[in-house]
């Protein structure tokens, strides 16, 4: 009966247990209860084992790879350790040991099942863990994993040790998927990690693996794959892959800490690889003159034909009739982006091709300007809730993205949360450049309409006796909004060209020129020994190593965000209403024909007998005058306030992880990721930068309170 046993233990079917572990009904009655009992925990365990090799059988012709590693190891384990135990116990009862052979002639069935008890666990374990797999058709790598990994947090030692040594298998023929792809950029037929388009697949990355890791692993793929489809003529050396293949090596996934610094430090070296052989100077530099040419509105008479063009685009679709005419597409403001450049230097710039308008809401149809009351303007401005400030929708009307086509190699340097800031740093200045350009030509209409009338009226502004400090009232009302309105823009946007925008661009440029001094001002990490090697051929003058290049770009882009008063959401509360404030009052003035006071015909021609008097007009535009000048003078007072507290609270840094341009993980949409100061500590001394930083702000304190008019106590 004992070898009958042991073979049952073995996987082979028998008599004694017909159906799973249940014993025969006719050896019920030759046996003791207890003997019973040892029996069906014995045929217990049995079954499992065969359930499992029958599902390991199956899984091992499952066209994964992962699945079948796991089979093939656990295949390995039993038969190295449970299998032993069935072939060991069976030599000592065939050599009547007596640990487990009674008097030299009796064994009992406790001994045997005190023996097999330690297989009771992991083979219930490994029981539902088959059936679990046996449930899906299909396994990606990441799941699997995932599964392995916390069936393996438990308190039985035996089950943790088995599900781990599976897990490790598993993870051992990912990581040779990962090495192909990330040492090699070549990708597999089955079971790829990422899609043609180097996109990662959904299920291909374990939870283990931080979000950061994947877009390194992506980065690194898709850089040595489009240098060897480009057939470039500096490929990556094979010292070098050799020596990251044996850096995977090293590392599971499972092991988070160690796998991110072996990603990480793989990234760095091909960035910086890249650099020397790929992505050169040239490029770069003229991408940043590019860039900053149209997203920061240093080529002026572009930006301004471009103002003018969408104002010149939305008026005639307001004109034109009703129909699929008056829309206004993607198409329109591309074709906009042409026109304005023609007679400009952009005209034969062939970078103007990169430049693309995006509506998120899709096609619309224009607006007049609002004409709101602003009443509760001060109120919600002396509210200190956060509020998200965007800048979108003050050039159309709605929300629009102006983009920016990256190709490859520059895609290396230029990451999408770059490309973001750019946009809302566009959507910012081109909102003040219009607004600017707005009341510039309102103050223009104020003059000829002005000089018009002083034909007729002389020295005063004409009217009866009842009227005429009414209309001069108005007059000077209404040419003191458009004076404060024209300074603070004027000075606004001084500040913003030529303090921030100038000073920051021509630190860029000599940051680019000097990398030592690149070098010294970026927080970037030191060069591995081999990228030193590899550098040792270099001038050290003229090198300038991936990371620095990264860390100097986007620092440059935090430092404008910071210098525009992005950054501050107390202050972009305040000036998307001042923006509003100045676009109402010109539309006002050009909906009264292009000056604050009514022709005096108009009030002259007011019939015999009605109740309306003279200068009932003249007293409802001044009503409304009044308003914006009050809402205005509120704002202004709210602004220099909160600029002011900013200098002593806010913290003026704005430097972040470079090598990763991690600034923003959102959508665009979000735009309170762009009001985010990013603080990277270096020791007591902070960020380097702060107080050049800080000068900008303290300039465009001086230059609003030149005459002491914000400082001064109001009595």
């Amino acid at each position: 009966m004992i070898a009958e046993v042991l073979l049952v233990l073995a996987g082979h079917s028998s008599s004694l247990f017909p159906i799973d572990h249940n014993l025969h009904p006719a050896f019920r009655p030759l046996l003791h209860p207890g003997e019973e009992e040892c029996l069906e925990a014995l045929g217990r365990i049995a079954s499992r084992y065969r359930n499992i090799k029958k599902a390991c059988a199956l899984l091992s012709r499952s066209k994964s790879r992962y699945v079948c590693a796991l089979c093939a190891t656990l295949n390995q384990i039993l038969k190295d350790e449970y299998e032993r135990l069935v072939v060991d116990t069976e030599a000592k009862v065939l050599k009547r040991d007596p640990e487990l052979v009674a008097h030299g002639s009796f064994v009992p069935l406790s001994a045997v099942r005190a023996i097999f008890a330690e297989w009771d666990s992991p083979l219930t374990a490994l029981e539902n863990l088959m059936n679990q797999l046996q449930a899906e058709k299909h396994w990606k790598p990441g799941p699997l994993i995932d599964i392995l990994l916390s069936r393996s947090k438990t308190g039985v030692h035996r089950i943790a040790d088995i599900i781990s040594r599976l897990s490790v298998a598993v993870q051992r023929v990912w990581r040779s998927q990962l090495s192909a792809f990330l040492v090699h950029g070549s990708l597999t037929s089955s079971d790829p990690l990422v899609s043609k388009d180097f996109t990662l697949l959904d299920g291909t990355m374990p939870s283990c693996v931080s979000p950061q890791t994947r877009e390194s692993i992506v980065y690194v793929g898709r850089a040595i794959a489009t240098v060897k489809a480009k057939k470039w003529q500096n490929q990556l050396p094979r010292e070098q892959a050799l020596e990251y293949a044996n850096l995977l090596e090293t590392v599971f996934p499972e092991d988070q800490y160690k796998f991110d610094l072996v990603i990480s430090q793989i990234q760095t070296n091909v960035s910086e690889w890249l650099w020397l052989n790929v992505l050169t100077r040239k490029d770069v530099e003229d991408t940043v003159i590019s860039l900053a040419s149209y997203f920061l509105l240093r080529n002026g008479e572009f930006s301004l034909a471009l103002i003018r063009e969408i104002e010149r685009l939305k008026i005639s679709r307001l004109t034109t009739r009703s129909g699929a005419v008056s829309v206004i597409r993607e198409e329109d403001l591309n074709l906009a982006l042409l026109r304005a450049s023609l007679g400009t230097t952009a005209q034969h710039d062939s970078s103007l091709l990169h430049l693309h308008f995006r509506l998120p809401s899709g096609p619309l149809r224009p607006l007049l300007p609002s004409l709101t009351n602003f009443k509760s303007l001060s109120s919600s401005v002396a509210s200190n809730s956060p509020e998200v400030t965007s800048f979108d929708d003050l050039l159309l009307g709605t929300n629009l993205v102006l983009a920016y086509k990256v190709s490859w190699p520059l895609d290396l340097f230029l990451h999408p949360s770059d490309l973001q800031i750019y946009a809302a740093l566009f959507n910012y200045l081109s909102s003040l450049r219009k607004t600017h350009t707005q009341i510039h030509t309102c103050w223009t209409s104020l003059s000829n309409a002005q000089r018009a009338r002083r034909r007729w009226t002389g020295l005063g502004e004409g009217g009866t006796a009842e009227d005429l400090e009414v209309r001069k009232e108005l007059l000077r009302c209404g040419w003191g909004v458009v004076r404060d309105m024209g300074w603070f823009l004027d000075t606004l946007l001084g500040y913003v060209m030529v303090d921030v925008i100038d000073v920051e661009f021509r630190r860029l440029k000599d940051l680019l020129d000097d990398p030592n001094r690149g070098r010294a001002e970026s927080g970037g990490k030191h060069a591995s020994s081999h990228n030193v090697a590899t550098q040792s051929n270099a001038d050290p003058s003229t090198y300038l190593d991936f990371t620095t290049l990264r860390n100097i770009h986007t620092t440059y882009l935090e430092r404008l965000l910071t210098g525009c008063l992005l950054s501050n959401p107390s202050l972009t509360v305040i000036l998307r209403p001042i923006f509003e404030v100045c676009e109402r009052f010109v539309a006002q003035v050009e909906r009264w024909g292009g000056d604050v006071l009514p022709a005096l015909l108009f009030e002259g021609s007011l019939s015999t007998g009605s109740d309306d008097k003279v200068g009932t007009m003249v007293r409802e535009r001044l009503q409304v005058v009044s308003e914006i000048n009050e809402s205005l003078r509120t704002l202004f007072n709210s602004f220099y306030e909160q600029l002011s507290l900013s200098t002593s609270q806010q913290p003026f840094t704005a430097t972040g992880d470079a090598s990763k341009s991690i600034l923003m993980n959102a959508s665009f949409a979000n735009a309170s990721t762009l009001q985010r100061t990013f603080i990277r500590g270096k020791g007591a001394k902070g960020f380097e930068g702060e107080g050049e930083v800080r000068r900008h702000v303290e300039r465009l304190l001086l230059r609003l309170d030149f005459n002491g008019a914000f400082s001064k106590p109001k009595g």
